[in-house]
């Protein structure tokens, strides 16, 4: 079973960074497509970044020229997501998930809040 394992969540003032990682079970090129997506209280989960195997990139509308979505297939096997210039409104709950074909896989999730 692959296992997906999200880190670097936490506390920040807005206007600040974080980087969030996604450690997987195995080599993420055998993944057709990997992706954050985040959830807030009340609101449906939504879709944040996508990467393909082939490295094509896309992006929220909110998001875009903010976060960064990128991956190490060398040893690390690590998805990462870059956040800067973070607002209140990014607070939720990440996720990161992986499809092989249509097997579809989710880590538990990581909390990012936004405050002052």
């Amino acid at each position: 079973q692959v296992q997906l394992v999200e880190s670097g969540g936490g506390l920040v003032q807005p206007g600040g960074s974080l980087r969030l990682s996604c450690a997987a079970s195995e080599n993420v090129f055998n993944f057709n497509y990997m992706r954050w997506y985040r959830q807030s209280p009340g609101k449906e989960r939504e879709l944040v970044a996508s990467l393909s195997v082939g490295y094509t990139t896309r992006y929220a509308e909110s998001v875009k020229g903010r976060f960064t979505i990128s991956k190490d297939g060398g040893f690390k096997n690590t998805l990462y997501l870059q956040m800067n210039n973070l607002q209140p409104e990014d607070t939720a709950v990440y996720y990161c998930n992986a499809n092989i074909w249509s097997r579809h896989f989710w880590g538990k999730g990581i909390q990012v809040t936004v405050s002052s």
